[in-house]
């Protein structure tokens, strides 16, 4: 079992896992009802060798040792408002310092159960307006993080649950956009 973090959390084995649940943890810190966030992930030796002032603005101390295979997220501009999703990441080009890639967005869903109850036929804006007036619907933040070498993980935290300790991880939870990030380090 993983030692208690001192907010609580567990604290993740793997690099990518800790990275996701840093960034949920920075995110969550900001509230919610916020527009999707974009962050880079670099290796933390690298930035540390390659960028020293950048590791240091970060927060990155020298003399603190991070465990093999680290990795910093570093927050992108924002996402501009009005273009749809996809259409920004197609856009997308990381440079190869960056070892992966992160999202983090807010999203109603329903329960499984309510699946069977979904009016068949209706458009994209019908269909959202439905789910966002559904009694059982639940808001979400999702933070999916995906590495160039294909590597993926999750972290969904529901605004009801909001603790670090309610926070599920996993590699598959949202695989559509999981994949559509993968898809921006595509050659």
């Amino acid at each position: 079992m993983n030692e208690p973090h001192h907010d609580g959390a567990p604290v993740a084995a793997q690099p990518l896992t800790r990275a996701v649940l840093e960034i949920d943890t920075y995110v969550s810190g900001l509230g919610w009802d916020l527009p999707p966030r974009l962050f880079a992930l670099v290796d933390t030796a690298s930035l540390r060798g390659q960028e020293p002032a950048l590791a240091r603005q970060l927060g990155l101390d020298e003399g603190e040792s991070a465990p093999e295979g680290s990795l910093t997220p570093i927050e992108q501009e924002e996402l501009p408002s009005g273009t749809p999703l996809d259409e920004f990441l197609g856009t997308i080009a990381w440079p190869d310092a960056v070892t992966g890639c992160a999202l983090t967005l807010e999203r109603l869903m329903l329960p499984p159960s309510v699946e069977d109850s979904v009016p068949e036929d209706l458009s994209d804006e019908q269909l959202a307006r439905w789910v966002a007036e559904h009694p059982e619907r639940q808001e979400v933040r999702m933070t999916v993080a995906v590495l160039r070498d294909g590597g993926r993980e999750s972290a969904l935290r529901l605004r009801e649950k909001d603790s670090p300790q309610e926070v599920l991880t996993g590699p598959d939870l949202v695989p559509g956009l999981a994949e559509a990030l993968g898809a921006t380090f595509a050659e």
